[in-house]
């Protein structure tokens, strides 16, 4: 099944059973600064957050790494659909044990990581418990992305909002912005982004973050720009 993102600018098969890239890796992809180099994603799924953020930004390259070789064919499948091979490539591998030829620095690494820990029961498709519960490793998620990332470049992730004080934990003290997305106004925050910059000695800053939706549902003229006209977040 395909799904149109960004305005039906980029066009994203998904698997039918497993796990279904949506707003969030919209959102990530959004939050990206803008960038001339590589950008390395780590989970990357059927690629959705790279091939929205190279549909963004013309000027990157961007490199998706996944543990499942199925879903790493359909990322490279997604990608010669949308005409930008030449800039997006998928690989299979493992973050927690990278290749050799993944063990550099990238101007900017991003993820949108299992969103639930170790707690509660497991998916029956085995794709998607793996896509959706981390057994508890968050913190290593969030290290490995750090550790990829080049000295003045910047990390981004979105997390479970409830998950913040995890991530904060693994994160340096300074250089970290929280940009939560709101529901709705009034409405406590469900994700947050998380974006650190490496290097950085500015204070941890919590942005005023934005509104998704109005009170009827639909979607505020700020999370329009973002999800159907390709405009970026300032985070």
């Amino acid at each position: 099944m395909s799904e149109r993102f960004l305005g039906g600018r980029v066009i994203v098969r998904q698997s039918e059973t497993g796990f279904r890239a949506g707003l969030d890796a919209v959102m990530l992809a959004a939050a990206v600064p803008d960038c001339n180099g590589e950008v390395l994603e780590l989970g990357a799924g059927a690629g959705t957050a790279s091939l929205c953020l190279a549909a963004r930004q013309a000027a990157v390259t961007v490199v998706g790494l996944e543990i499942d070789p199925e879903l790493v064919a359909l990322a490279g499948a997604n990608a010669e659909a949308n005409a930008i091979a030449g800039r997006v490539t998928f690989a299979a591998a493992d973050i927690f044990d990278l290749p050799a030829a993944y063990r550099r620095s990238f101007n900017h690494v991003l993820c949108n990581p299992p969103f639930h820990g170790d707690e509660g029961q497991a998916a029956p498709d085995p794709a998607k418990a793996r896509a959706l519960q981390d057994g508890g490793r968050l913190a290593a998620w969030l290290e490995v992305g750090l550790k990829r990332t080049v000295s003045g470049g910047t990390f981004t992730a979105i997390l479970r909002a409830d998950r913040l004080g995890e991530a904060l934990a693994a994160l340096p003290e300074r250089g970290v912005t929280i940009f939560p997305l709101w529901p709705k106004a009034g409405v406590a925050a469900k994700r947050v982004i998380v974006q650190a910059r490496q290097g950085s000695r500015a204070p941890l800053v919590v942005a005023a973050g934005l509104v998704l939706h109005r009170d009827d549902g639909t979607y505020t003229a700020e999370a329009d720009a973002v999800l159907r006209e390709g405009e970026g977040l300032e985070v």
